[in-house]
Order: structure tokens, then sequence, then C-alpha cells
């Protein structure tokens, strides 16, 4: 979903609630089928090794949007994979984590004169950065695909990218989107549509088969397959009911409601060391970020130095444990999946907050519960 100060987010939240009550168009029952076949097809004409950019805006950039297709490609070891930032130093990643990019745009045009052949572009804090759409303009030009995953919808509809195009989005963005593209053609119930070197998604939840599906246009079935299996997803369709996610009084009561008593806010710490899974962390700190109640962060020991290395390879900036000691601690379960981990993140978001809770987490992320 797309990145926002609180209290701008609150404003259009309510202001949202009238036009998010008309419901999505309608999609033939075998749009799914059609556009993960389109999708494979798409990745079929591209090399066999892929050089994959993994776009990051350092001031802001959705947490499970970058590291879940980030962590499943190099897990698959799917392509050239390359986190990407706009400039050097960190990334912040929103809503929780802080990571160190492996280059820049300046030295990976200086590596790749011939451009990526696959770009990922998640959700950013700023969807107009020019300097974002400038190179991804370029990277179009030169026969990239791009994919947006989420609200990276909104940048590639800044970057002119989804003009003629069939396109999905997050819920929250679908008005914006298909007013900002009268010439194209906003398509409900698919979680990620190609069309004529474009992908899209629907909402955060999209990133992990988009990702799984991607592994298998480069890498083959069995080796999606294979990561399918040990993150634990049982569905890497692109099928998607759209209908249900929406704004409603009720919803909106428990947002503003938890946002203003700013006195129940409560910091956690999610303990890491070198090796921990990028999908678990990105999925359970995204997660616990997103109940208006509570920010996660990703503390180790001192000896740490302030960073570990994921399971990718990618460096995580960290916490001092010692300086967020009176933080809850919520512990990743050991010897169990990705998925897994997350759905057991969400029961614990109802003990501790409520179903209500629960509920608008699900709600940003454009998950499907079986709770609901």
């Amino acid at each position: 979903m797309r990145l926002f100060r609180p209290l701008a987010l609150l404003c259009l939240l309510i202001a949202q609630v009238a036009v998010s009550s008309a419901g999505p168009l309608a999609t033939p029952s075998d749009e799914p089928a059609q556009a993960r076949q389109a999708l494979l097809d798409a990745l079929a004409t591209r090399p066999r090794d892929p050089v994959i950019a993994i776009l990051a805006l350092n001031e802001g950039t959705e947490t499970t949007d970058f590291l879940v297709p980030y962590g499943v490609l190099r897990q698959a070891r799917a392509g050239q994979v390359e986190a990407v930032a706009v400039q050097a130093g960190d990334v912040t990643l929103m809503p929780a984590l802080r990571i160190v990019p492996d280059t820049t745009l300046a030295a990976f045009d200086a590596r790749h004169p011939r451009g990526a052949d696959i770009v990922i572009v998640p959700a950013m804090h700023d969807e107009r950065d020019p300097r974002v759409l400038q190179w991804l303009q370029r990277q179009a030009a030169q026969g990239a695909l791009i994919v947006g995953i989420c609200s990276g919808a909104r940048v590639l509809s800044q970057a002119g990218l989804l003009k003629g195009r069939r396109f999905t989005g997050h819920w929250f963005d679908r008005d914006d989107l298909r007013s900002a593209n009268p010439t194209g053609r906003y398509v409900a119930n698919v979680r990620f549509l190609h069309d004529d070197g474009i992908v899209t998604t629907t909402g955060v939840s999209a990133s992990l088969p988009l990702a799984l599906t991607l592994v298998e246009g480069i890498a083959g079935q069995a080796r999606a397959i294979e990561v399918a299996e040990a993150l634990g997803v049982t569905d890497a369709s692109a099928g998607h009911t759209s209908a249900g996610f929406a704004l409603s009084a009720p919803r909106l009561w428990t947002i503003a409601s938890n946002w203003l008593a700013f006195w129940r806010h409560e910091t956690l710490a999610i303990p890491v060391s070198d090796g921990v899974d990028d999908v678990s962390l990105a999925l359970v700190s995204d997660a616990w970020s997103r109940t208006w109640r509570s920010q996660a962060y990703a503390v180790a020991s001192p000896t740490s130095s302030g960073h570990i290395t994921l399971a990718s390879g990618l460096q995580l900036v960290t916490q001092d444990r010692q300086a967020l000691r009176s933080a809850h601690v919520v512990k990743l379960p050991p010897d169990t999946t990705a998925m897994a981990r997350f759905t057991q993140t969400l029961d614990a978001i109802g003990q501790r907050y409520g179903q209500a809770e629960r509920d608008i987490v699900t709600l940003a992320l454009e998950y499907a519960d079986a709770s609901r």
C-alpha cells in the first residue's frame, strides 16, 4: 500500500470511504489463468540468466514489496538479482526495517549499459521522484520488463507506463489509477497482470505469488515448486477476490482510535542474527507495524556491529538489543515456513490487540485472510 505520514493517511482514508464503496470491474473467470500464462510467456522471451534490478528509494520503500522478491529470487538462484538504490547510503524500508543496497542507479548503469532485463518497483514514499521516473522510462525504452508491486503501480503511472495498458493495483489506489490513466483499463480479481512489457499487482500480499511466478518463468517449474514448498506457499496463482477490500466506518474508527491513542502504542523487538530469512522477517515486521499500535524493529547483539546478513546475502541494519530492552519481544518461530510465521503473526495480533486490528492489517496487505 502507498506509504504516507500518519496524519495525511488518516485524512486520505476518511476521504476515500465514499469512492471506495464502488465495486471493482467484473473480471472473466478465466482471466487469472490467462494473466499467469501471459507473464510466463513474457518471461520466456528474456535471457535465461536475466539481470534483475529491484529498485529502492532511499527515503522510503515498502518492506515486503522489496524484500520478498529479492529473497525469493535469490533463494531460487533465478537471475542476477541486485538491490539498486537511487543513491548511496542505507534504504529505509516502510513500515519497518532498514537495509544496505547492493548498488546505486549510477553504478548499475555503468555495469549494465544495455539496461536490466527485469526491473521490480516496490511502493515508494515518493512516487514522483524524478530520478526514479526518468530511470524507469529509460529502462522501459531499452526493453526491460517493468514490474510494479502493490502501490509500485503508482510509480509506473507517474512514469507514464500504464497509458493504454490493462493494469491492476492495490485496492486503495484503484480510483486514482483509473483517473490518471483514462486510456488504460483497471482489471480486478487478478493478483498480477502483464500487458506489453508492464506488470502490475494487487496489494502487498501479491508479492509472493508474483515472485514465485517469476522464478518459474526464469528457472523452471520444478525450481518454483521447490521454493514454494520451502516458503509454505500453497497457491501462487493469479487468482484474487477483489470484493471486500474497502474501507468502512468500523475500520476507519479502529484506525483513528489507534492513531489518536498514542499512549497505547508500543515498540516491538524482533531478535535476528546472520542467516535470518528475508521473507519471514519482511512479513512479520510488516504485519506488526501496520496495526497503528506498534512499530517493529530488528534487534541484534552488540557484537553484530549494527549489521547482520540476511539469508539472501543482503545486509540488514539492526538496532542494539540493549537500547530496546523494554520493548515487547516478538520471536520468529523456529523450524517453520515463512507463510506459517505470517499466519501465526496474524493470530498473535488478534490475540494481543483484538480481531479488529487483525482485520486492519489484512486489509492493508490486501491479504485474503481465512478468518475474515
